[in-house]
C-alpha cells in the first residue's frame, strides 16, 4: 500500500521541519518517522473495520426491532438490508482483519461509537441505499457495488469522519487519500466466497520501504553539507538565499537518490520529485527543478559520479 512518493513526501516533510527549528534530535525524528510510515497500515485497518461497525449495527438494530423492548424504529423494515449485504458480512467475519484488529487493539469505532451511528443513518437516507434496497436479491456483484458506492461518495468525503481522523493522528490527513484509493480499490474486487479477496499489505514490503525512507532521510541529514555544495554554484540565476526552502530540499533528496541508492534509475528520482514539487512548491518550482536537476544528472553521468546497477538505469 505504501508508495515510494508517498515515503519521499513523509521524509521531506520530516527534513523541512528539522530545517525550520524542529527540535527534535536525528533519533527522535526517525522514530516518529516509523511510527508514521507503520501508522499508514493501521489507518487501513481502522478504514476498513469501519464497515465491520456499520454491519453490527445493523444487525443489532433489526434484532432490537424484533423485540417489544422499544417501539419500532422509521427504519425497522431496512436494517435487515444492511445487515444481510454479502460484501459487509464478509468485511465483518474476515478472519484476518479481526486478528489485526484484536493484536493492534484497534477498536476505534467501539469508542467513537457515534460516527457509526451518524454515517449509518446518512447511509440510510442515501439515494444510494433507496436504490440498493429495492433490488430483491441482490447478487454478489451489487452488494460489492452497494458497498464501494457508499464508501467513496458518504463515508470517504464525509467532514465529520475527516476531523475524526485529523484528531486521532496527524500525520493521517496526509494519508487518507492514499488508503482510501487502496480501501476502494480493495472493495471493488470483494469476492465473498474467497477469505483471500480481502488483501492486506505484504509486511516484508512495507518493511522494505520503511528502511528505504529511514535511509534517505538520515542520508541527507548527515550529509547535508555535501549535499548543499554540489547545489551551489548550479544555479547561476538564483542566490542561494532566494532558492525556496522547500526547493532545497526536494533537490537535495534528489541528489542523495542519485548518490547513495544505486538500484534507482535517474529517471525515476527526477520524475519522482518533479511530482512532489507540483503538488507541494511554488508554481515555478517544477521547472527550476527540472532544470538544476537535469544539468546535473547530466554532469554526473559524464564524470561517472552515480554508481547505478541494475536494469534500465540509462
Amino acid at each position: 500500500m505504501l508508495t515510494r512518493r508517498h515515503i519521499r513526501i513523509k521524509i521531506m516533510q520530516s527534513v523541512y521541519a528539522l530545517s525550520n527549528g524542529n527540535q527534535n534530535s536525528l533519533s527522535e525524528e526517525v522514530k516518529f518517522i516509523k511510527k508514521s510510515l507503520t501508522g499508514v497500515f493501521d489507518l487501513y485497518l481502522i478504514n476498513l473495520s469501519f464497515f465491520k461497525a456499520l454491519q453490527q449495527h445493523a444487525s443489532s438494530q433489526h434484532e432490537i426491532n424484533k423485540t417489544k423492548v422499544r417501539t419500532k424504529d422509521a427504519f425497522a423494515p431496512l436494517h435487515q438490508v444492511i445487515a444481510n449485504n454479502k460484501s459487509l458480512r464478509f468485511i465483518a467475519k474476515n478472519k484476518k482483519l479481526n486478528q489485526f484488529i484484536d493484536n493492534k487493539k484497534l477498536n476505534q469505532w467501539d469508542l467513537e461509537f457515534d460516527y457509526v451511528k451518524k454515517i449509518y443513518s446518512k447511509i440510510l437516507e442515501s439515494d444510494i441505499f433507496k436504490t440498493y434496497k429495492e433490488i430483491e436479491n441482490p447478487s454478489d456483484a451489487e452488494d460489492v457495488s452497494f458497498v464501494s458506492s457508499i464508501f467513496k461518495n458518504i463515508i470517504a468525503p464525509d467532514d465529520m469522519m475527516y476531523r475524526f481522523f485529523e484528531d486521532q493522528n496527524i500525520t493521517w490527513i496526509d494519508d487518507l487519500p492514499l488508503v482510501n484509493t487502496f480501501l476502494l480499490k480493495q472493495l471493488k474486487r470483494l469476492d465473498s466466497n474467497s477469505e483471500s479477496s480481502l488483501e492486506f499489505p505484504d509486511h516484508n514490503e512495507s518493511q522494505e520501504d520503511i528502511s528505504f525512507g529511514i535511509d534517505l532521510f538520515e542520508k541527507v541529514i548527515v550529509n547535508e553539507d555535501e549535499l548543499q555544495k554540489e547545489l551551489d554554484g548550479k544555479t547561476p540565476n538564483w542566490d542561494s538565499e532566494r532558492i525556496a526552502n522547500l526547493d532545497s530540499i526536494l533537490i537535495k533528496l534528489a541528489i542523495a537518490e542519485l548518490f547513495y541508492f544505486s538500484n534507482i534509475p535517474p529517471k525515476v528520482t527526477l520524475n519522482e520529485y518533479l511530482e512532489i514539487a507540483k503538488e507541494y512548491s511554488t508554481p515555478k518550482s517544477n521547472s527550476f527543478i527540472n532544470g538544476v536537476l537535469d544539468n546535473l544528472v547530466k554532469e554526473y553521468e559524464k564524470s561517472n559520479r552515480m554508481n547505478k546497477q541494475g536494469r534500465g538505469l540509462l
